[in-house]
């Protein structure tokens, strides 16, 4: 790849102020403030209809909030773990989640419109940010080896698709997906993994000197698992009926979590060399509760229930790190960068499995076993063939792809502080004279 193909100079400024230009005339169009006078809440991936809302319009600004935290501070810092990465982890996530949401609203707006207009209220803001994370999660899968334009086209993309798919699922199925197991999180992952395993490097195949940390950086990535921990119970009841139904989301997520988190630090114990902990699997494990509990997360599965969950997913997240994530990488040719499908892809399909399981049981009225394993099925669907389509514009030659020799490396596409470099190559220095000396 020749070397000027990486120079951001006019083909992000383009792409960036396009995109923003189109979106802003779409809005002038299109949107509108609610005025409360539409009845219900409209669409979403658990979609219900009272007056909540337009009598008490800022009720939900808190879980709103909550939701907002996990985005750009959760999924930020829980990226930072690269040790010349943390530019665009933190940098690049909040670009994507700020084009996402205001894309996200319209796409998903576009299914419920009221007079021609999409109403934007609280509650739609909460389902906007919702879009954003499946593009997070993705973005995971290919962390490193992508340039910012690439992945704006794939948000704009995924964030399409996406809403096709929720459309589907909820309205159209009448599936319950309260916490988006199935519609964010199996969604993301699949679709992460596919745009991953079309942008494949060969070159990478035997891993390359920055794609790993340093203590700080798994440090900062930290901060991000506890932020996206504390707030989950939020993300997975702010949409849910209010009352019990919401009450019980967030119980449900609260224990699950809990127990989550028990059976990652055993497992990673159990797995690891003289019991020590390993700290990718305590940052990313620890929350796989969250996700797989999400389906049925406003069920009456009880405390129990609930609780289990969290023990299965925290196992299956771990185990997932230590031994899968190695034969996706040699074997199926799918570099995960942050083990998306460990947190996100294996816990959204066994969320989408005990959803089946509960409503199979009675545990909520109105949505079918049947249909809620369509939900699944067409999620998975939609993420593999969304992201394998994705994956082959994103490749085109124009987007400013990084070369393997500069992969997972801020200093590409950011200003990075010279202190550092000087610092880095002090260190190399003295490194060089000491085996001189010792030579």
């Amino acid at each position: 790849m020749p070397a000027y193909a990486t120079n951001m100079r006019l083909k992000f400024p383009i792409v960036a102020l396009g995109l923003e230009i189109i979106t802003i005339i779409l809005y002038g169009v299109f949107v509108v403030y609610d005025d409360g006078k539409s009845k219900g809440h409209g669409h979403g991936h658990d979609a219900h209809s009272n007056d909540t809302e337009p009598a008490e319009p800022m009720k939900l600004y808190p879980m709103f909030q909550d939701v907002h935290v996990m985005i750009f501070i959760g999924f930020g810092f829980l990226m930072t773990f690269l040790k010349r990465y943390g530019f665009s982890s933190v940098g690049v996530n909040l670009l994507l989640a700020a084009f996402g949401l205001q894309w996200g609203l319209l796409m998903q707006g576009l299914w419920d419109l009221h007079d021609g207009k999409i109403k934007v209220s609280i509650y739609k803001m909460i389902n906007a940010d919702f879009s954003t994370a499946t593009v997070l999660i993705s973005f995971g899968a290919v962390l490193g080896k992508t340039s910012p334009v690439q992945l704006l086209i794939m948000t704009i993309l995924e964030i399409t698709i996406f809403a096709v798919n929720e459309h589907l699922v909820v309205e159209v199925l009448g599936v319950s997906d309260v916490g988006a197991s199935m519609t964010i999180h199996a969604f993301g992952a699949y679709f992460g993994l596919a745009v991953a395993r079309v942008l494949y490097r060969p070159g990478l195949r035997n891993g390359h000197d920055n794609d790993g940390s340093v203590y700080h950086s798994d440090l900062f990535a930290m901060i991000g698992t506890v932020f996206l921990w504390m707030f989950w119970p939020s993300f997975n009841s702010a949409i849910a009926d209010p009352g019990l139904p919401q009450l019980t989301a967030v119980i449900n997520t609260y224990l699950s979590l809990a127990a989550c988190v028990l059976s990652a630090y055993a497992i990673s114990s159990l797995v690891e060399h003289k019991g020590k902990l390993d700290m990718v699997h305590i940052q990313n494990a620890t929350l796989a509760g969250g996700v797989a509990v999400g389906t049925c997360a406003d069920m009456n599965i009880g405390p129990f229930g609930a609780m289990l969950i969290g023990l299965v997913a925290g196992t299956i997240s771990t185990i997932g790190f230590k031994f899968l994530s190695p034969i996706l990488a040699s074997n199926l040719g799918i570099q995960d960068t942050c083990g998306v499908h460990n947190l996100h892809g294996m816990p959204g399909i066994l969320g989408g499995l005990a959803g089946i399981v509960a409503v199979a049981l009675g545990k909520k009225k109105g949505p079918s076993a049947a249909m809620q394993a369509a939900g699944l099925a067409s999620s998975l669907g939609f993420g593999l063939v969304g992201g394998a389509l994705t994956g082959l514009i994103m490749k085109l030659p124009i987007w400013g792809q990084p070369p393997d020799q500069n992969c997972f490396d801020d200093s590409l596409y950011w200003e990075v502080p010279e202190e550092e470099e000087e610092n880095e190559e002090s260190l190399a220095h003295a490194d060089h004279s000491k085996n001189k000396a010792e030579a």
